[in-house]
């Protein structure tokens, strides 16, 4: 066998060749998470059932991220990630025969990022590198910094001879679209908003304010009319960061009551967070809808400091009620510092407490800070004020947040294990406990958060060395068996109460133990004591860990929210972990009582949906009574390999926008056909028939006609095209 061997070797090597190892799909980028390239305008759609006459002439449109360039993504990819695409379905009446006929329309929004990327066909990857760049805590310091400068020198040759579109702003208007003030607007965290017309789905430009891109009878009227000052715009008075000052959460709050809009800027600079107040502004021409009564003189503030905050955050939503508006300041950071500290962009420190910081809607500067455990909240579903009858003055403000107990869904979602958290022990346990869910099973386990939640604040009987994971309403045994409750995935509906009176926190509890997300209440009853919160779930494991893994949403979730808190406040739950109502999501599914607090509409098995968004019912009273409009997707359309047909072709998948009972959370009312399919997504929202009557008017829309030229000739072009070449 020896010598065998040895004659091999000494023969010529006869050259084989082998096909690669074939690689998992990016759960992101596959399946109908697999962004999609085709747009098509207005176009008619079949339906079953009936359509509800409330949504005649009316609006259905959700945000999302859609890479328009995804060549080489590879696996540095994310959720988040992409251009923002819009899908809307109109509900047109004929006029005639009075008949509501769905239309469906998607559309990209053209971000300078979106007409940039169109006119640099040479790059292979988008313009802003991938949040799973920055949160990556295996990336190298040269890595992430070669990817932030790469940005910024596209930017920079975006101002040069040669470009078709300057890069003035870096937001891909992804994640939400509002309304406001005869606006739709899609939001981003990175940028300011971004209007669109209704129904078609068209970019006007970018929202400063005060007016937008494309509305120049708006802007001449306002410089008209400006007595004693100019009027404000966003980052007027940043200097040299003024396009920072501009970036907007994605989430900002309208008041039912007086129309204002509310909003907060993060940046990477201090003052960390600032916060706006946009009031509702009499039309300057009233068109083709009817006149709007004089409005009560509002205060604009723009760009007012928040005191406090002192470090950059991901900060994604907050919370407002009537007359205070809540802060949160989490232990998330999203800071370019953190690569000289040895840090991810994005990192998570369960070590530090979460902060509450709540104040007067128009008085940043009077903001109070509660503080408890660490944990990750990137929607709020409602706030509102506790209002003393004597009085009539505020005595605490209540927030409904969907609480995350970990920041694995940030990492999870740009498919990467998230890193191993480890803390020093700060408090010794004086006497046994029982043993956190997140510890090792070994003599020299590091604490978790619930080991240092005695030095945070909370009800003086919970000051323990950690909090128990257990609840007053089961035995030890009953525990033992209720174990899915301490999931450290878990997001779960989670009150607040902050009381002004005392500068605590009087509750802090979860509704229920099952998985919720995505949540919003009935558009009136915003900022109010709604009863109601409508959500996202999933049948098969905790949210966080779902989203992660990309399982999709198949349960629809509506909680009686006031009927919980009641329940409560009577019998507390266990401070911070404890919860009121403590069943899982199959036990919910198999009760029949009408008067059950939770009530689940589960998907047919294969079916998946979107977030939902309530539509009143015109003819009622009751806050409940009304429809849910949500999109949803039958995965038997996949391949064997999970992913979906061309888009293009004749077998493509298709989509379908549901419309469901929001009172028995039982009847499917209608089922409108999508000529194709809608990937999951983000963000959505309801415009009413008054709503898009009532659109300020607009000279002109944004377009790719330049974006999309051909390029010039001669050695300047001849260097760009290297340049880009290059940078990839």
């Amino acid at each position: 066998m020896f010598e065998a061997a040895v004659a091999v070797a000494g023969q010529k090597r006869k050259r084989t060749t082998t096909s690669p190892t074939p690689q998992p799909q990016h759960p992101y980028l596959s399946g109908n998470f697999r962004p999609i390239q085709q747009t098509l305008p207005l176009t008619p759609c079949t339906f079953t059932g009936s359509i509800p006459d409330e949504l005649a002439d009316g609006e259905y449109v959700r945000n999302g991220s859609n890479p328009v360039s995804n060549e080489d993504l590879g696996r540095d990819a994310h959720w988040f990630d992409g251009d923002g695409m819009l899908a809307g379905v109109s509900f047109k009446r004929d006029d005639n025969t009075g008949d509501i006929a769905p239309e469906f329309v998607n559309q990209y929004i053209l971000t300078d990022l979106y007409l940039a990327t169109l006119s640099s066909p040479r790059l292979r990857v988008p313009i802003l590198p991938s949040i799973a760049t920055l949160v990556n805590p295996l990336a190298s310091f040269l890595h992430v910094t070669l990817r932030i400068l790469r940005t910024l020198l596209l930017v920079v040759l975006s101002f040069l001879p040669g470009s078709k579109q300057k890069i003035k702003r870096i937001s891909v208007a992804n994640t939400h679209i509002v309304y406001h003030d005869g606006r739709a607007l899609a939001t981003c965290e990175s940028g300011p908003p971004m209007r669109i017309q209704l129904p078609g789905l068209e970019t006007v430009g970018w929202y400063n304010g005060a007016w937008s891109e494309g509305e120049e009878s708006e802007k001449m009227q306002l410089e008209q009319d400006k007595q004693p000052k100019p009027e404000k715009v966003l980052g007027q008075d940043g200097g040299l960061i003024s396009f920072m000052r501009e970036w907007t959460t994605a989430h900002p709050k309208v008041d039912p009551v007086t129309n204002e809009m509310m909003m907060f800027h993060s940046s990477f600079a201090p003052p960390y967070v600032q916060y706006s107040i946009v009031p509702q502004r009499q039309p300057s021409t009233v068109s083709d809808h009817e006149a709007v009564p004089p409005l009560q003189k509002q205060e604009k503030i723009l760009n007012a400091a928040v005191p406090g905050i002192t470090s950059a955050k991901m900060m994604h939503d907050f919370g407002v009620s009537l007359t205070h508006t809540i802060i949160m300041d989490l232990p998330l950071s999203l800071d370019p510092v953190n690569q000289l500290k040895g840090k991810p962009t994005v990192a998570y420190d369960s070590g530090k407490p979460s902060r509450f910081g709540v104040f007067p809607r128009r008085h940043p500067e009077l903001v109070r800070w509660f503080e408890t455990d660490a944990s990750c909240i990137f929607h709020t579903a409602n706030s509102w004020d506790t209002v003393d009858a004597g009085s009539g003055k505020t005595v605490a403000v209540n927030m409904l947040a969907c609480r995350l107990t970990s920041a694995t869904l940030v990492f999870a979602a740009g498919n990467m294990a998230p890193p191993v958290d480890r803390k020093p022990k700060i408090v010794a346990a004086a006497q046994k406990k029982r043993m956190p869910f997140f510890s090792k099973y070994d003599g020299d386990a590091e604490a978790s958060i619930y080991e240092r939640s005695g030095l945070l604040e909370s009800p003086s009987e919970e000051k323990d060395a950690f909090l128990q994971l257990n609840h007053p309403a089961t035995t030890d045994e009953e525990d033992d068996e209720d174990s899915y409750m301490w999931d450290e995935e878990q997001c779960r509906l989670y009150y607040y109460n902050f009381s002004l009176a005392t500068g605590q926190i009087a509750h802090q509890w979860a509704l229920a133990t099952i998985a919720f997300e995505f949540p919003s209440v009935r558009p009136d009853r915003e900022m109010q004591d709604a009863r109601y919160i409508y959500g996202c779930s999933t049948s098969t494991t905790s949210f966080g860990s779902a989203l992660g893994k990309a399982t999709k949403i198949d349960v629809l979730v509506k909680i009686d929210a006031q009927a919980l808190i009641a329940r409560g406040v009577q019998r507390p739950p266990r401070s911070v972990t404890g919860s009121v109502d403590t069943r899982t999501m199959a036990q919910v599914m198999q009760r029949r009582d009408p008067e059950d607090p939770i009530k689940a509409f589960r998907m047919p098995d294969g079916w998946f949906a979107q977030e939902p968004r309530f539509v009143p019912a015109s003819a009622s009273t009751a806050e409940d009574d009304g429809y849910l409009l949500f999109y949803a997707f039958d995965e038997a359309q996949l391949t064997a390999a999970g992913d979906v047909p061309a888009d293009n072709g004749p077998q493509n998948a298709k989509s379908e926008l549901w419309i469901v009972n929001a009172q028995d959370m039982t009847t499917v009312i209608a089922r409108v056909r999508l000529p194709q399919r809608v990937p999951y997504g983000l963000h959505g929202s309801w415009f009413s028939a008054e709503q898009i009557r009532a659109q300020r008017d607009v000279e002109g829309f944004r377009n790719t006609d330049r974006a999309l030229e051909q390029r010039g000739a001669g050695a300047w072009m001849a260097v760009r095209d290297w340049v880009e070449r290059m940078l990839g």
